[in-house]
Order: C-alpha cells, then sequence, then structure tokens
C-alpha cells in the first residue's frame, strides 16, 4: 500500500541513507542502480508505513531489526529450481564433461538467495557422479536467505513446476526421488545438501577467498551499475582457475563489459562463458 502523501526521497536523502547504511552496517549500495534502488527503498517505506526519509534513517540507524527487513526488501529474492532449464540442460551438455576430468571441483554460487539454484545444480553433479569430489560455496549478502538455504526446506506448492524445469533441463530420472515430503513442505535429501557450503559473502566489498572451476552468478548484476558489474566481473575472474567456466543470468552479458576479451563464449543463449589462458 502507498501511503497517500508521501514524498519521494530527495537527493540528498538518498545519500544520506546510503552513508547511513555503509557507516552503521557495512552495506554499499552505491553501486546499485539507483532507479532499482529507489523502487525497493519506497517499497520498504509503504510497508512499514514510514513518511519520510528522515524518518527512515532514524528507524534503519536505530532498530537492527528493521534493517534486516530492509535488507530482505532491497535484495531482490526471485529464484526457483532449474529456472532457465535450458541453462542447466547447457550446463549438462558443455560444462559437465570438462568438470568430470578434475580430481577436485570447485564452485561458486554467488548470490544463492535461499538455495534452490545451488540444489538444482547438485542435483546435476549427483546425476554426473561428481558430487562427491565437489565442493560448493553458495554465497549471499542476506543472513536471513542462508539460513532458510541451510534448512534445505521448500514449499510443496512449487514441486509441480520445478518438475517441469527439471525435465526441460534434459533429465530423465524421477525429481521426486530428490525430496522427502514434510506436510505443505519438502525436505531435499540430505546426500544433495551435505556438499555446499553456505557463507555470508558482500560482492561489493569482499575478496575472492578460493580458486573455482565453475562460478555461477545469475540475475544479481542486474540490479548494479557499470562500474560495480566491471568490479564483480573481475572479482569472478580472478576466482576462476585457467579456462574455468562463468554463468551469468539471461539478462546479463560481457558485450559491454571492460573485460570482454577474458573470456570465450561457450554457450551465447544460454550465458555461459570461460576464462581465457
Amino acid at each position: 500500500m502507498v501511503i497517500p502523501g508521501r514524498p519521494e526521497l530527495a537527493a540528498h536523502e538518498f545519500e544520506q541513507l546510503l552513508h547511513m547504511l555503509h557507516h552503521v552496517y557495512g552495506y554499499d549500495f552505491s553501486g546499485y542502480s539507483k532507479s532499482s534502488l529507489q523502487r525497493r527503498i519506497h517499497k520498504f517505506m509503504d510497508d512499514k508505513q514510514v513518511n519520510s526519509g528522515t524518518a527512515l534513517i532514524q528507524l534503519l540507524a536505530g532498530d537492527v531489526v528493521s534493517f534486516n527487513h530492509f535488507l530482505e526488501t532491497i535484495t531482490v529474492n526471485v529464484t526457483e529450481m532449474f529456472r532457465d532449464p535450458l541453462f542447466y540442460k547447457s550446463l549438462r551438455e558443455k560444462v559437465l564433461p570438462v568438470l568430470a576430468t578434475y580430481p577436485q571441483i570447485n564452485i561458486w554460487h554467488a548470490g544463492c538467495s535461499t538455495g534452490e539454484e545451488v540444489f538444482s545444480l547438485c542435483i546435476l553433479l549427483f546425476e554426473a557422479g561428481l558430487l562427491n569430489r565437489t565442493r560448493i560455496y553458495a554465497t549471499d549478502i542476506n543472513a536471513a536467505n542462508l539460513e532458510k538455504a541451510r534448512t534445505g526446506v521448500l514449499p510443496m506448492h512449487h514441486m509441480r513446476e520445478y518438475t517441469v524445469n527439471y525435465r526441460q533441463s534434459g533429465a530423465t530420472n524421477d525429481f521426486s526421488d530428490y525430496y522427502t515430503a514434510l506436510y505443505d513442505h519438502v525436505l531435499i535429501n540430505k546426500e544433495i545438501r551435505e556438499r555446499v557450503v553456505f557463507l555470508q559473502h558482500n560482492l561489493v566489498t569482499d575478496r575472492s577467498f578460493n580458486e573455482f572451476q565453475l562460478v555461477l552468478c545469475r540475475n544479481v548484476m542486474i540490479y548494479f551499475n557499470k562500474q560495480l558489474q566491471n568490479k564483480v566481473l573481475r572479482l569472478f575472474y580472478d576466482s576462476l582457475s585457467s579456462l574455468g567456466f562463468l554463468g551469468l543470468g539471461m539478462k546479463e552479458s560481457l558485450l559491454f563489459s571492460e573485460h570482454k576479451s577474458k573470456f570465450t563464449m561457450v554457450d551465447p543463449a544460454v550465458k555461459l562463458f570461460r576464462k581465457k589462458h
């Protein structure tokens, strides 16, 4: 509900808010797309019935619980198992056979949200016989997302849609074999989840923490401005082993990035790239 008469954030209030968030909580949103960020700030203000920028800053600076709710609103959480099935089909056919040549596989799934796409990747690796020699680091800026992901519990009402996605990804197994029904929820099998390490990581401020054969960061950078996109792509480049793979979202690209020349295209239809020597 939009509060009647609530004014838009003034430019100086917007800058004061960003400064406070960085100074008090260590979150730097200055590289986010301004229009997208403002839309989500206004949504939070409407949800909490905050009617001015000054009141918003005072609320967030003095209340950690409200800040956590704010962070959940700001960090968009749109995810599903086997989202964009053709992407996972391409992983099956073009990436996993290469990963199979490594004795130990390290994968970074950045911006993992509540874990649905991480578990999808785990199922692919399991079916390829690679999961038992893989370590997947699933990271997100939002601690609440990570807590949900660690449980491995998902709503039952999504399973029909997820089953369709799974089949469209080129799978032939029974999707229901990978979870146990719990009334109106399901629990992803432990053997699928146990190779995942969930960690809090901020793409804006944190550094690389390992060397990876595959990095996935899908539908996250669309909320960043060009400068921050280039910074994050450099982080991924530095984190990849020689000839490692990078998977982006369907609306993301390296086309206008300063790092374009450092990658070769593996599958343009699903935004799958490979680091050059």
